[in-house]
């Protein structure tokens, strides 16, 4: 791995496991167990408009709603298709673990059009939905029932913003299995299935259909556009969606903040990468994959091959003993988003077996 344009997200740390995208419900919070859930097929989905396809050629944008309160966003339809995964040997700033290149088939998915942000996330950690209908007298839904049964987070030390700003603001310092039980969450509340991306999913979505270092081309001048990094964010994150999108139609896939995918993170994994879907199950806390560069990050960083994950140093600032499985209170720079899968199959079938040769 190459030591340059690397954020402070970087180490080396090897672990066992590998799957294929079959994701389950189990897989959300495979790591420091599964929180509690329920059976989110006793409760109708909430309707929303354009939100259900029985085929690719079906699937179209779509705005989510939090039912119990004011907050929307977006998803955006990823069509299925083949692309190169990693970078070529000649790009510059070239990591070694971008590679080998290998082609990757990757299935058809909605992607969240920014990444998640406070006023979203916050309805989660601080169950924001259950305390307005207690105020406003509203009964609660099935689907209300449901998503209340998923485990929250524990009451954070400090303001988890760290002054960085809040109100349409990326959602940062939250642990990997806090990102994929807001997932969780989210499935209850809305009975459609989210989860993270798959690492090979966001290379596929933030490369949008290009082959070039940037969703934009290859001249890292043009980043100022696009991205907030080190250059430009003056030491903190943006609001959502003020910079260019990519070619789909996704904001701040370079930069503003990294994002969690679900995968566990090998500096070697695409030597073992399958063909088709392909993801490395997370079986241990360090390391996991995080994307696509942060504010801090300088622009070789948030290339779209450019590769970083999780250590434990993120949690230097944590005050408690042991260390909190929610939050990591160094990692000002990493925050996520949401992807959902069209067919039903990504749900239904396990995970392979672990690769016994690693």
């Amino acid at each position: 791995m190459s030591n340059v344009g690397r954020s402070r997200a970087v180490s080396q740390v090897k672990f066992l496991g590998a799957g294929t995208i079959a994701v389950c419900a189990v897989t959300w919070a495979l790591f420091n167990e599964p929180a509690q859930s329920a059976d989110p097929v006793k409760a109708a989905p909430v309707a929303v408009a354009d939100s259900e396809a029985k085929s690719p050629a079906e699937m179209k944008k779509y705005t989510e709603v939090l039912t119990g309160t004011d907050v929307t966003f977006d998803m955006v339809p990823i069509p299925g298709g083949e692309f190169v995964m990693g970078s070529p040997e000649g790009e510059a700033n070239r990591g070694e673990d971008e590679g080998p290149q290998h082609k990757v088939k990757i299935a058809p998915f909605w992607m969240g059009k920014c990444e998640v942000t406070w006023d979203e996330y916050d309805i989660f950690s601080f169950s924001l939905d259950v305390k307005r209908r207690a105020v406003t007298k509203t009964a609660e839904t099935d689907r209300d029932k449901i998503a209340d049964a998923i485990t929250k987070p524990t009451k954070p030390y400090t303001d988890m913003t760290f002054n960085k700003g809040h109100d349409g603001q990326p959602a940062i310092c939250m642990t990997g299995l806090a990102a994929k039980t807001y997932c969780e969450w989210l499935s209850a509340k809305t009975g459609r299935f989210y989860r993270l991306p798959t690492e090979a999913e966001w290379e596929y979505a933030c490369r949008a259909g290009t082959t070039t270092a940037y969703s934009w081309g290859n001249d890292a001048a043009q980043i100022d556009d696009y991205a907030w990094y080190l250059e430009n964010s003056d030491e903190k994150p943006h609001k959502v969606g003020k910079k260019k999108p990519n070619p789909w139609g996704l904001h701040d896939m370079h930069g503003n903040v990294c994002e969690w995918c679900i995968d566990q993170y090998f500096a070697d994994a695409y030597t073992k990468h399958k063909a088709e879907n392909p993801f490395f199950l997370v079986t241990k806390e360090y390391p996991q994959v995080v994307r696509g560069g942060s504010w801090e990050s300088d622009a070789a960083a948030c290339r779209s091959a450019a590769r970083e994950y999780s250590k434990s140093e993120w949690k230097v600032q944590d005050p408690q003993l042991p260390k909190s499985r929610w939050y990591h209170t160094d990692a000002l720079f990493v925050g996520f988003r949401v992807v959902r899968p069209l067919t039903p199959e990504d749900i239904k079938l396990a995970p392979t077996e672990p690769n016994k040769d690693r």
